[in-house]
């Protein structure tokens, strides 16, 4: 076996992915054409945000031992990850690979919005409801969204070693601190960093308006892959200020969760995943 270099490897990601959402597009994506309406969306405010919070932390205290059960694998991926890229010598696709998390986090939070549906119905709740998911009305166009993630995270770590050859490389770095002095002393450093941010922005911007309320609708209704986006678009477009102070907190806590070697994340992510189940609730009408 060869190791293959991101680059290579993020383009057979995206195109696998690519094919995969369309063939789940294309043949379970069709909920409307069935009859199944579209839902109405709501306008929210800040106090909503706060409410969504506060709920997921109930949630989250409600069933602390389940959910970090549950989350404990995301940490631990994350920190494998990291190490395998520094091994590889691809230590500038650290950052991006934590920092991608935030772009699959709607994947791995499935079975968190199923653990708050369920408490929210009063049902008793343990770690293995978590594969109830696999019931859902809309399964089939959640594997389909969850390809497309998938696809947007392999184009942001390509675009992360884009950015990294036409700044700081095409030579690897020699060291931790060789790299860190090169990123933070240098103007090609810096150049890696605005650009950086600023192309991650817009990845992160278009992975919270196609999935912010997506991945909690098709739990409970099949209303297709196009249905379930359409929805997650509209409640964007109807509601831009909180959604982007929705986005802020989201990302402030993940960054504060990886701060210490991503330990941090075992509390963050459920009580994100928790919270945004209950930011849905308050979005869409049922």
């Amino acid at each position: 076996m060869s190791i293959r270099n991101p680059m290579e490897w993020s383009v057979d990601q995206i195109n696998t992915a690519a094919r995969s959402a369309a063939m789940e597009a294309s043949h379970h994506g069709q909920g409307r054409a069935r009859g199944m309406p579209l839902p109405a969306v709501r306008r929210i405010g800040i106090a909503d945000l706060r409410e969504a919070l506060a709920r997921g932390a109930g949630d989250l205290g409600a069933k602390r031992s389940d959910v970090i059960f549950l989350c404990l694998i995301y940490p631990i991926a994350g920190l494998v990850l990291a190490r395998a890229a520094s091994g590889y010598g691809m230590l500038p696709l650290i950052f991006p690979l934590i920092s991608g998390f935030a772009l699959i986090g709607p994947v791995a939070a499935v079975g968190l919005y199923e653990i708050s549906r369920r408490r929210e119905e009063g049902q008793d709740v343990s770690w293995k409801d978590v594969f109830g998911v696999v019931h859902a009305p809309g399964f089939d166009a959640l594997v389909g969204l969850s390809f497309i993630l998938l696809a947007i995270f392999a184009a942001w770590m390509l675009s992360a070693y884009a950015i990294f050859l036409a700044t700081l490389g095409p030579n690897p770095p020699v060291s931790v601190s060789a790299f860190a002095h090169d990123v933070f002393n240098t103007p090609a450093g810096w150049t890696m960093i605005v650009v950086g941010i600023g192309v991650g922005f817009l990845f992160a911007v278009a992975v919270l308006t196609i999935s912010v309320v997506s991945f909690p609708l098709l739990l409970e209704r099949n209303v297709g892959l196009a249905g379930a986006v359409g929805t997650s678009v509209r409640a964007v477009l109807a509601n831009p200020g909180p959604m982007a102070v929705w986005g802020m907190i989201v990302t402030g806590a993940l960054v504060l969760g990886a701060l210490p070697g991503l330990i941090g994340l075992i509390i963050v992510l459920p009580l994100l995943g928790h919270a945004t189940w209950h930011l849905y609730r308050r979005v869409v009408e049922h």
